[in-house]
């Protein structure tokens, strides 16, 4: 959902149905034509960073404007950005609910909220080991996650929980586990199972599906894809019909720049670089970043890891917000969406997850 595809008009709309909208806080500046004019030539990370800044409260302010005080709105910050601590922070000095943090663990995330107390913290987790590592870490510091995210990378959409694509299917993954694992770390640290709500995601497609995790001891789900294509969804319309139509054959699984498993759409661009992906890796070598904006911590083309993917992420995503097919990288789940094809409001979406409504 990064780079723009979920911004303020749907995150402020999924909230203004009474439910959590959530803005991804990578590179907003694209979502501004004043910001883009400023810094879309320039290698200047320092004002390309602020501009992001700039970004990210114009966003939180205009999504809470269509909210209108209904549901709540968060903030999707991934550990494994450079710019990790000051978006958290200006989240928060920007009226921000809550701060979901993923693509690493947040072990400092308290201390970095400390003046915000009424700002809810929602890490993203793979597998219970995660789970009880947060827990633990977290009530030394006198503080426990808000809700937790449990997503199953077997079925997630983007930089995925697992160490390299063949471990995406392993059983510790699989929700049945994970839930139950993680509600008995819950009894052994002596903590109320009410306290932290689980909050499931990847793959989510059916309202069968959700009925069937709540009665595991889910208490909400997560959805990407699904809400990415809608019709208030902040991408481009050739984006939505990317992820909408892309059959199940269309959709593969490789390690991208950040060393992790990603998942996406094999485009033209996809299938042209996995075809040379081996020979690029076999080249990697240090570089200064191609893009001026030197988004990641740990970047395989920046800093020469042949194991990681030898591309500049944000250049890939900047195509696929604008809809560009031939150049974009478009990050899509494994599992059919709602709707098939069609583009439907965000209400439709939430009315037949929670209800059955079609």
């Amino acid at each position: 959902m990064g780079v723009g595809i979920s911004a303020h008009r749907l995150a402020g709309t999924v909230a203004s149905c009474g439910a959590v909208g959530t803005i991804s806080s990578v590179d907003l500046r694209r979502h501004h034509a004043d910001l883009m004019e400023q810094t879309g030539r320039s290698r200047d990370k320092q004002a390309i960073n602020q501009a992001n800044l700039v970004a990210l409260d114009r966003e939180i302010r205009a999504a809470q404007g269509i909210a209108q005080g209904k549901g709540l709105i968060a903030v999707n910050i991934m550990r494994a950005v450079s710019e990790y601590a000051n978006y958290v922070r200006q989240a928060c000095a920007s009226g921000i609910d809550a701060v979901v943090v993923g693509a690493g663990l947040p072990l400092d995330l308290p201390e970095l909220t400390l003046n915000f107390p009424k700002v809810a913290l929602i890490p993203i987790l793979s597998d219970a080991r995660g789970v009880g590592l947060i827990l633990k870490k977290w009530l030394r510091k006198n503080r426990l996650p808000d809700a937790i995210i449990i997503e199953n990378p077997r079925y997630a959409a983007g930089h995925l929980g697992a160490a390299s694509p063949a471990d995406v299917d392993l059983p510790q993954f699989a929700f049945p586990n994970v839930i139950e694992a993680t509600l008995q770390i819950f009894k052994d640290l002596d903590i109320e199972s009410e306290q932290i709500p689980l909050i499931a995601a990847g793959g989510i497609h059916q309202h069968q599906q959700v009925s069937h995790l709540f009665a595991m001891g889910a208490s909400a789900v997560q959805l990407g894809t699904p809400f990415a294509v809608t019709a208030e969804g902040d991408a481009h319309i050739e984006f939505k019909k990317v992820l909408a139509e892309a059959r199940p054959d269309d959709i593969v699984t490789f390690m991208s720049v950040a060393g992790l498993p990603a998942r996406a759409v094999n485009t033209p661009w996809l299938a042209k670089y996995l075809n040379i992906e081996h020979k690029m890796q076999g080249k990697a070598k240090v570089q200064a970043c191609t893009a001026g904006f030197d988004c990641l911590q740990q970047c395989g083309l920046r800093d020469g890891n042949p194991k990681a993917g030898q591309f500049c992420i944000d250049t890939r995503l900047g195509f696929a917000l604008e809809g560009d097919v031939r150049r974009g990288l478009f990050f899509r789940g494994s599992e059919p969406l709602p709707f098939g094809s069609s583009i439907r409001p965000v209400k439709d979406l939430i009315d037949y997850m929670l209800n059955g409504k079609r």
